[in-house]
């Protein structure tokens, strides 16, 4: 999501999944100064406060965030990697054990703008859960599709108008179904999102639960269906179920809605087992995504992946205060503070990450 792969905020793509990548070169730690000394990055400033900054600090269940953090363990960035040994000890301790290492080993940092803005913007992405069926038929005739063998061939490879009307791109694609799904802007979720779960149907009448994860794009450009819809004074609720409202009172105009973005996300399958299940789809990080407890951040800032961030955000959707790691990045999380918030998979992620975006607030829980 995926991005990500991938996420993704409504008018820009999700974050598209980094395989197992080298973890990205991270900025050297400030050295150990006083409170209120201030360390320049790339993109952001460091400001160093004390643990009492934090707001919720003393009562977030940190049980959540450290089976992220351990996940984050499976491919540390060099800063963190000495830390591991104990992270993974502690995961029976209590959280007061918990909280008193943190506050030995490492320091907050406020994640603050170069100009000294400490305030930024929290949205959600989520892994959507789709019906499906192995063959076409009269309920399910929307295909989601494997990367078709001739897309290092053409650059940009066809648009999705194309392949809905084209010969030659539906000739390219033949043989490229994974499976079919119900509703086409569910789809398009999907391939917004940047990956999924599939309860296939079978041919046998028997059904498998599936991943399908990102395996490429057909490099076209992205555009929001609903910064479409916002440009054209149809709607002011931009959010999914604003533009599903939209479209139950407007069904003839789905193909042009579809047809305004005319990147198309391709997929590749992946077995699901129980335990896969319980977690989301690997990030950029190369890690499982954990719900609740996992961030997209900015790729080109300076938040490592694997980097224990402190969030706090309060709106009209939620209120957070919690412990989560950057895990994933995504091409619409730009900026110094900026997250995008993993809010795991089903009807009740889809309906948080659909509505989220609100201020935010971020610490850096750097080594000292």
């Amino acid at each position: 999501m995926l991005a990500a792969c991938g996420s993704a905020p409504l008018h820009s793509p999700a974050s598209a999944p980094v395989a197992a990548s080298p973890v990205r070169p991270a900025p050297p730690p400030p050295a150990q100064p006083g409170l209120g000394a201030t360390t320049n990055q790339s993109k952001s400033r460091w400001t160093t406060v004390a643990w009492s900054e934090l707001p919720g600090f003393e009562e977030d269940n940190l049980f959540e965030a450290w089976n992220a953090w351990i996940k984050s363990c499976e491919r540390p960035a060099p800063q963190f990697a000495a830390y591991c040994g104990d992270v993974r000890r502690l995961s029976i301790a209590s959280a007061d054990e918990q909280r008193d290492w943190m506050r030995q080993h490492f320091q907050p940092q406020r994640l603050e703008s170069l100009q000294g803005d400490p305030n930024g913007l929290l949205t959600g992405y989520f892994e959507p859960q789709l019906d499906a069926s192995r063959v076409p038929s009269a309920a399910f005739n929307v295909p989601i599709y494997q990367p078709p063998r001739t897309l290092a061939q053409r650059k940009p490879w066809y648009s999705r108008h194309d392949m809905d009307t084209l010969p030659e791109a539906q000739a390219a694609l033949q043989g490229r179904v994974i499976a079919y799904v119900a509703d086409p802007v569910d789809a398009l979720v999907l391939q917004i999102q940047g990956s999924g779960r599939l309860r296939v149907a079978q041919g046998d009448g028997s059904s498998k639960l599936v991943r399908v994860a990102f395996a490429g794009t057909n490099d076209q450009p992205y555009r929001s269906v609903g910064r479409w819809l916002l440009d054209q004074g149809q709607i002011k609720d931009a959010s999914w179920p604003g533009i599903k409202a939209w479209l139950a009172q407007n069904p003839q105009r789905q193909q042009e809605l579809l047809w305004s973005n005319p990147r198309v996300v391709f997929f590749k399958e992946e077995p699901l087992s129980d335990l896969d299940a319980s977690f989301g789809p690997k990030g950029a990080q190369g890690v499982a995504l954990t719900p609740g407890r996992s961030i997209a951040v900015d790729a080109s800032g300076s938040i490592p992946y694997g980097t224990p961030v402190w969030l706090a955000s309060s709106g009209a959707q939620t209120r957070l205060q919690r412990l989560v790691l950057a895990q994933d990045t995504g091409s619409a999380i730009t900026g110094a503070v900026r997250a995008d918030y993993f809010a795991g998979w089903g009807a009740e992620a889809q309906e948080l990450a659909g509505r989220l975006r609100q201020p935010l607030q971020m610490w850096v829980i750097w080594p000292k």
